[in-house]
């Protein structure tokens, strides 16, 4: 394993973001995501896991790019535990869906439901449909870490997975989100399986009510 390290030598390296799982590097105009080492996992299975996972996301991301706008994958076979992208230098909607107009919010949620669509009809679940992980870019809307995604086909995952936009609409852009999830699901209609799948968000959702 080579590990990364920032130090004054590599000064144009940036730490932008750190989760549980991942730190985020910039370097100049590209995204390193690192998933960092769990000192508390048994060595030869945290290597083993952080490896899978990391080529199940580039898996994912190559898939997802055949469909709606994401980060370019710079393929690099000399790291096995992270993975290098295009650097979207644009508005990251969790912080700018609110400055926009009104009828542009809306539009934007119908672009946002559009490419949920296309996505769910390639069987790909993003698992982590928020605005934070969505990039306004020329009017283009680039979807970001799909790191908690996989593959499925069943309309429970693609029903949870509309209902977790759902709950980043009301949570972060709570002035309008019932106008701006009706837009979402009309731009979602372009799925073969749209009715069949908000059936399936409603029972989602009464199933959240009962547990508060």
């Amino acid at each position: 394993m080579v590990k990364r390290t920032l130090n004054s030598s590599n000064s144009k390296k940036k730490i932008i973001a750190q989760g549980a799982e991942a730190i985020i590097i910039k370097n100049k105009k590209t995204i390193i995501k690192e998933r960092i080492k769990k000192s508390y996992r048994i060595p030869e299975l945290d290597e083993k896991i952080r490896k899978t996972r990391t080529k199940a996301e580039k898996k994912l991301l190559l898939k997802a790019s055949e469909i709606i706008s994401v980060p370019n994958l710079i393929q690099d076979t000399n790291f096995l535990y992270e993975m290098t992208m295009d650097f979207i230098d644009g508005k990251k909607l969790s912080t700018s869906l609110d400055d926009f107009p009104k009828t542009k919010q809306l539009e934007i949620c119908e672009k946002i439901g559009n490419s949920v669509g296309k996505l769910h009809s390639q069987e790909i679940i993003h698992g982590d449909l928020t605005t934070s992980n969505m990039i306004l870019k020329n009017n283009k809307i680039y979807f970001i870490d799909f790191g908690l995604g996989y593959i499925s086909s069943k309309y429970e995952d693609q029903a949870v997975d509309i209902h977790l936009l759902r709950q980043a609409l009301e949570a972060k852009h709570f002035k309008y989100w019932k106008e701006l999830f009706e837009k979402v699901l009309k731009g979602y209609n372009i799925y073969k399986y749209h009715k069949i799948v908000i059936e399936r968000l409603k029972i989602v959702e009464k199933r959240g009510r009962y547990k508060h």
